[in-house]
């Protein structure tokens, strides 16, 4: 396990409403059934309180967080708050919520549900809607918010994602381009940014690639459709014709030759060889995540192509169809209360400060992820995402598509992207295409 620096930092402390002189399990103090905060964070217990706050996750580390932690100790100072990454973390915390040292607050994710691996996590989270916690949960999209059959929410999403191409804009004003809006607009400006000398046009990590074309365009195809995800989830061979149409998005769009494969071999991640890939200044569209995105404002620095010459850059839906693209709004990382922590009160406590607009936003910011907030201010790179209709909107968690047939849809676009398997082919593996 890795440990970052501790933070327990003096601040002005806020006014006392309820006494309370330690962190252990919930006491009868803290069982009200008021409703959440909405006016911004007021104390619920005594602001002398002591004790330890242990976070952990997989990232290596977790600046806004950090900063998060900060903003908590004007509240409560002489709690100790920390992170820690904890290493193989899917493989390994089930089994660290079980441990002398265990956690009191962990990462969840949307594709844990369903999967009996992660049932230990289930098991031991707390009830976030529990009324008595007084966490506002309305604040958050309720598209994204998760509950389970008893309708209890066992994490809160604090930073969400979505796909897109990462625009030099700067390209497209010297061709004297429109960023493409449409399916059809897409390859005309592709065509002419072929013509002027871009060897590919757009580019992308090999093993993501077209996902975020034909991704979003499955996942419209599904939004209306309960017995596809119905067929799908119970991984049906016959299922694999719902992906067909976005097999052949994918396919159409790869065979015009936009996308230079020898290229995009040479790029080692889908974070850190991208985002310095992109920043070299000559690739017009670049297809990431927003959680490639999250690392583009501390690498700008890092790039010395970049640091001489700086462009403008965005991050774009990709036109899937002559609507426009979409916006696959997922849950990029949530957090999880254990409910056997030796610092309930307080654990609970600070997630009752960290679920709110302000503090999700301000995190979301400093991250340059997406909130998950209802009021979406987002950073100015996804500004494009923030315009685009409801009805182009798609919350992941609402379709209801287990991890494994999404999975096959993974990698079923990725062959068919690179070639090595026809539409038919895939289409017809659906189920057993292997990783």
């Amino acid at each position: 396990m890795k440990r970052m620096a501790k933070r327990a930092l003096c601040g002005a402390m806020a006014c006392l409403l309820l006494a309370m002189t330690a962190c252990g399990g919930r006491t009868a103090g803290t069982a009200q059934t008021e409703e959440p905060e909405t006016q911004g964070f007021v104390p619920a217990m005594d602001p002398q309180t002591e004790c330890t706050v242990k976070v952990v996750g997989h990232y290596d580390n977790f600046e806004s967080l950090e900063n998060a932690f900060n903003r908590f100790a004007q509240y409560y100072p002489k709690v100790e708050l920390t992170y820690a990454k904890l290493d193989s973390y899917n493989k390994t915390i089930a089994l660290a919520l079980t441990g002398d040292e265990a956690p009191d607050v962990f990462f969840m994710y949307p594709w844990m549900a369903g999967n009996e691996a992660y049932q230990p996590l289930f098991d031991a989270a707390e009830n976030l809607s529990d009324p008595s916690l007084r966490i506002d949960l309305s604040c958050i999209r309720q598209g994204i918010l998760y509950r389970d059959a008893q309708g209890h929410v066992p994490y809160a999403p604090i930073f969400d994602s979505t796909y897109g191409m990462l625009v030099n804009e700067d390209i497209f004003e010297k061709e004297k381009l429109s960023v493409p809006k449409t399916y059809s607009e897409l390859l005309d400006a592709c065509e002419a940014l072929k013509k002027a000398g871009y060897p590919s046009p757009m580019m992308g990590y090999s093993g993501f690639l077209t996902y975020p074309l034909y991704y979003p365009f499955f996942c419209a195809q599904l939004r209306e459709n309960e017995a596809a995800v119905r067929e799908l989830n119970e991984m049906r061979p016959s299922a694999g014709e719902y992906m067909r149409s976005a097999l052949e998005l994918a396919d159409d769009f790869m065979s015009r030759g936009y996308v230079d494969l020898a290229l995009c071999d040479e790029l080692e991640d889908d974070y850190k060889a991208v985002i310095l890939r992109f920043f070299e200044g000559d690739v017009p569209m670049m297809l990431a995540s927003g959680s490639t995105v999250s690392g583009t404002e501390k690498r700008e620095s890092l790039s010395e192509a970049f640091a001489a010459h700086p462009f403008r850059y965005s991050l774009y839906p990709v036109p899937s169809t002559e609507e426009g693209g979409y916006f696959l709004d997922t849950v990029s990382m949530a957090f999880a209360v254990n409910k056997n922590s030796k610092a309930l009160d307080m654990a609970n406590e600070f997630m009752r400060f960290l679920i709110c607009t302000e503090e999700l936003n301000q995190m979301a910011r400093e991250k340059r992820m997406v909130t998950p907030c209802i009021d979406m201010s987002l950073d100015a790179v996804y500004t494009s995402f923030g315009a685009l209709g409801q009805d182009q909107i798609i919350y992941i968690s609402d379709l209801g598509l287990d991890d494994a047939p999404d999975t096959q849809v993974r990698r079923a676009g990725n062959r068919v992207s690179t070639g090595q398997l026809t539409v038919d082919q895939a289409v017809a593996a659906f189920g057993t295409i292997e990783n």
